[in-house]
């Protein structure tokens, strides 16, 4: 034998003879494929490999069930099918996502894959197609039905998964909200001097936007449990049997276990990405929120010496390769760079949703794979930021209460007794001076000089009993006896 014949087999479709290496489970069409597009190296996701194989395997199920298939090939895809869903077949889905539109190279492969394993499984030979691709693994389907289908049934199989991450960061924010909130801090506003807030306080803001953002994607993914399966081509059903769409969707939803419901119009699942948008937009605001939550870790942790230093993050690596000693804020870095990354794959995902045309959306191979690479980023992200920082998270009071002993601001809880303009001398004096508004405050009542809007005098007890507590100016109302004589 030559190396040719010890390497390749010969398989033939419509455009003629394809060599394909010898111990592939694809075939001809992925070959093509292969050969036409090396793009990026980059492969399927899993959730896109599971989804097309469910999607087959609920397929082989219902055509024998209507006796359109005979049981002993429905039975061999059906086991074909477990197997690439349980990832013993990844190894052969080969195609790149930036190819032919639609997904007619990611549909073959995924036809190939499970007809040779099943040609197989009845004693055959890869490329012998005993089981054929198109007449019994792709019978009444489409790309144009099954790549939107497996999309959305790829997202839900790590919805959970998703699901669970974040509400496993909205805890543990959640946890370090009670466990700082007796720690009264400057709060900031524009990045200068605020009134004071609770460290307590911000973070259980922080657990409280994860926790919406986790409604949002909830109730985005919703929309992703109607399937258009069923549409065939082009969203009339042509080739498929009467009521085979809800066969599908009744199987799939036993296979998968999700909760799952026909479209109420094959055309629109077809022509339409709009819930995939929907349910990319919750994941891009999930990412904001993120952002800005690593930002404010990064903020707050800044320093020692010279920053904020109001929490201090675990030191999980050394933070130059030049200055020792130095640790980073790492982790709130990595999820700034994620969420940026998932912000550009929503981005991407909205200019193809808005590149179909008439029936069809050809974009759909660049949307799948961004869609399940931002939900691979953001599991991995949110669960590495969650254990890795946040549980560790530790309060550094002393600088927390020092920072607020030299807020000027303060002195906002006075407006009502002794109005805004004289609120605002006190503070320019006590920056020009160096001093705290507390200071300034009694030294202007002990001079007399202090009078409430009422014209009647301000005394140092009475000024020192407002500041005495600050951790009532966290807790909304009026301060000092407002209006008081």
């Amino acid at each position: 034998m030559n190396d040719s014949v010890q390497k390749f087999r010969i398989e033939k479709d419509s455009l003629g003879e394809v060599r394909v290496p010898v111990d592939a489970l694809y075939g001809a069409q992925t070959q093509r494929a292969v050969l036409n597009f090396p793009i990026s190296g980059l492969k399927p996701w899993r959730a896109f490999i599971w989804s097309m194989a469910v999607i087959k395997r609920a397929a082989a199920d219902v055509h024998q069930e209507l006796g359109l298939l005979d049981a002993s090939r429905a039975g061999a895809i059906s086991t074909a099918a477990a197997e690439v869903m349980a990832g013993q077949w990844d190894a052969h889905f080969v195609v790149d996502p930036f190819q032919a539109g639609a997904g007619t190279s990611h549909n073959m492969n995924a036809n190939e894959v499970i007809a040779n394993r099943a040609t197989m499984l009845l004693g055959g030979q890869p490329g012998e197609y005993r089981v054929h691709p198109n007449d019994h693994v792709n019978m009444s389907q489409s790309t144009n039905d099954t790549i939107p289908t497996a999309i959305r049934l790829g997202c839900l199989w790590r919805l959970e998964e998703l699901d669970h991450a974040l509400e496993r960061l909205a805890q543990a924010l959640h946890a370090k909200s009670v466990e700082f909130d007796d720690i009264v801090k400057s709060g900031r506003t524009h990045l200068q001097d605020a009134v004071p807030v609770r460290l307590g306080q911000e973070f259980g803001a922080y657990a409280r936007a994860v926790e919406r953002d986790r409604e949002r994607i909830l109730r985005a993914a919703d929309g992703l449990r109607r399937l258009g399966i069923g549409g065939t081509a082009t969203g009339s059903g042509l080739n498929a049997p009467p009521g085979y769409p809800a066969r599908m969707v009744a199987r799939l939803s036993e296979l998968t276990g999700l909760k799952l419901r026909p479209s109420d119009n094959l055309f629109e699942s077809m022509q339409s990405m709009a819930d995939v948008v929907d349910f990319s937009a919750a994941l891009r605001t999930l990412a904001s929120t993120l952002i800005r939550i690593a930002n404010d870790f990064r903020l707050l942790s800044s320093g020692p010496a010279t920053g904020l230093d109001e929490i201090r993050l675990p030191a999980v690596q050394p933070g130059s390769s030049i200055m020792p000693g130095k640790v980073n804020p790492v982790l709130a870095e990595m999820l700034d760079m994620a969420m940026f990354h998932i912000i550009g794959c929503d981005a991407t995902i909205n200019l193809a949703a808005q590149a179909g045309q008439l029936e069809l959306n050809v974009m759909m191979p660049i949307i799948a794979h961004n869609l399940f690479e931002a939900m691979q980023v953001t599991i991995g992200a949110v669960n590495a930021f969650t254990e890795k920082c946040v549980v560790g998270v530790k309060a550094n009071r002393e600088k927390a209460e020092g920072w607020l002993a030299k807020n000027t601001i303060l002195v906002t809880a006075m407006n009502p007794i002794i109005g805004y303009a004289a609120g605002a001398a006190l503070v320019k004096e006590a920056l020009a001076r160096d001093l705290t508004i507390q200071e300034v405050a009694v030294e202007k009542a002990r001079q007399g000089l202090l009078k409430r809007t009422s014209g009647e005098l301000l005394n140092e007890t009475e000024v020192q009993e407002i500041f005495a507590d600050l951790r009532k100016f966290t807790e909304g109302g009026m301060v000092g006896g407002a209006g008081g004589g």
